[in-house]
């Protein structure tokens, strides 16, 4: 029975388990998200942090001797040591209670809090998630709850899943045409090794997808942005989203929000293809 469909480890001794680090939130990172994204300004030192650039900080420094096939730090250490070969950043519930600063050090707190093995119509998953936890100078600003995916590879033949219909009541919308820069940037300043995002070939050959495939965190962050926009003069509080489908590089796609009616507060967001087809589906919560 191959690791792909054997019944999933007991991973309960991993609940519970914590780490923190301690890291600095760099200018000259912040400085590069912005011209990766081409934006004409960036945050300087004593700026808050934009809301999703929290993900260019404490990413795990792997060696290159202990990263996996795929480009990932190999199983084990933090995360439990699930034997499914994709592993997939499917969604975040996000709140933001105080701004991080640019220049400033900060501390991320990272506990599992809950493993979950499922089986679905590919074979056996296993759910883990993750409370990150962000503070600077004893004070907590920024929470999220990080839903982290480990499922089969499909099996030869199998087709891509039915899509789902994207909302067709966008009252905001920017389109988005992610290039191989934009993608390897964005990998590069993550410290991010899967190969899904800059070595088409292994994409395409190993993981049977189209081409290259768009980060689940960069359209999170560019949804985040969209809503600021579309929200000038409150604070971004809450934001939730999940990916639906991947995205592609040179396939333009749009991320849309829309208001909902009777909350003055909250914006509906997603990205969805050329096609309308939902890719991401995101909620955005605000303070005045």
């Amino acid at each position: 029975m191959s690791s792909e469909t054997a019944p999933p480890d007991d991973f309960s001794a991993w609940v519970g388990r914590s780490e923190t680090l301690i890291e600095r939130i760099c200018p000259w990172r912040v400085a590069a998200l912005a011209a990766a994204l081409d934006l004409d300004d960036a945050p300087r030192d004593g700026d808050a942090l934009p809301p999703g650039w929290q993900w260019l900080f404490f990413n795990p420094v792997a060696r290159r001797r202990d990263i996996g096939l795929d480009g990932h730090p190999q199983r084990g250490g933090f995360l439990p040591p699930v034997r499914l070969p994709r592993r997939m950043w499917a969604g975040s519930r996000i709140s933001y209670r105080a701004p991080l600063i640019v220049g400033a050090d900060a501390t991320r707190k990272s506990e599992i809090l809950k493993i979950e093995c499922k089986t679905g119509k590919s074979g056996a998953l296993v759910f883990v998630t993750v409370r990150h936890t962000l503070s600077t100078a004893g004070r907590h600003c920024v929470e999220e709850e990080q839903d982290i995916v480990y499922r089969p590879a499909p099996p030869p033949g199998v087709g891509a899943p039915a899509k789902t219909p994207a909302p067709q009541q966008a009252a905001f919308g920017e389109e988005i045409v992610p290039d191989t820069t934009l993608l390897f940037r964005y990998s590069a300043l993550t410290f991010n090794g899967h190969r899904i995002h800059y070595d088409r070939p292994y994409a395409v050959s190993e993981e049977g997808y189209p081409d290259l495939v768009v980060h689940g965190p960069l359209i999170a962050t560019l949804l985040q942005g969209l809503a600021g926009r579309a929200r000038p003069g409150q604070r971004l509080a809450r934001f939730a989203f999940r990916g639906v489908s991947p995205l592609f590089a040179h396939r333009p796609f749009w991320i849309e929000a829309a208001s909902k009616d009777g909350e003055p507060h909250e914006l509906a967001l997603w990205a969805r293809t050329e096609h309308g087809e939902l890719a991401t589906q995101a909620a955005a919560t605000f303070e005045d």
